[in-house]
């Protein structure tokens, strides 16, 4: 695995990988051995960030755990499992059947049948990508985003599969929708979906 350490401020470093799977992989080991001082970890597509308190754990120091650092697979480390009831009944369910060349019912069976986990968080709080473990349902963005998607719509978007956590704007294509709560400020943590978490959705009856 390619892995570049880059400062990233004065209370932070940035790990270049070569991909996604790469990311997982690392994130994983990262997590599950991390030392005193390391205050968080930001997995991205291509990206950790790490950030850590001076007081406790200096730069160099992290670097080397950093480089040190073995990569685990899924079943290597302790898994947290969220389901999601959904409705599927999104307004872009039709467009996602004819871009996959499937029909709608099989649509709902493939994205209900896929074991999903979270990569990295997104755009707004409690906001998650989700990768799947199947055949992608791969789709492109809505050629036109829509100004305001409702909280707990269900989307996708290329290779990934997404919940909305509040209203906002977005251009992925909705296929449903959840009751769940994404983002709760008293919680702790206060998302119900972090890093390496799987994700099933079921079908409300």
């Amino acid at each position: 695995m390619n892995r570049r350490i880059l400062p990233y401020g004065d209370r932070a470093l940035l790990v270049e990988l070569d991909g996604l799977e790469a990311v997982l992989a690392l994130y994983r080991g990262l997590d599950s051995s991390r030392p005193e001082g390391v205050i968080d970890l930001v997995p991205a597509a291509r990206t950790i960030a790490v950030e850590v308190d001076p007081a406790l754990l200096s730069l160099s120091a992290a670097a080397g755990w950093l480089e040190r650092a073995v990569p685990r697979e899924p079943q290597e480390a302790a898994e947290r499992v969220v389901e999601l009831e959904v409705r599927y009944d999104g307004e872009d369910l039709p467009e996602v059947a004819r871009l996959s060349g499937r029909s709608e019912r099989e649509v709902v069976a493939l994205h209900a049948g896929t074991t999903w986990r979270v990569a990295f968080g997104g755009f707004a709080p409690g906001f998650a990508y989700l990768v799947g473990d199947g055949a992608a349902l791969e789709v492109p963005r809505r050629s036109t985003p829509r100004t305001s998607v409702p909280a707990g719509a269900v989307g996708l978007a290329g290779a990934f599969s997404g919940v909305y956590p509040r209203s906002s704007p977005g251009g992925w294509q909705l296929i449903g929708r959840t009751d769940a709560v994404l983002w709760d400020e008293s919680a702790d943590p206060p998302a119900l979906l972090s890093p390496g978490t799987v994700v099933r959705f079921r079908e409300a009856s």
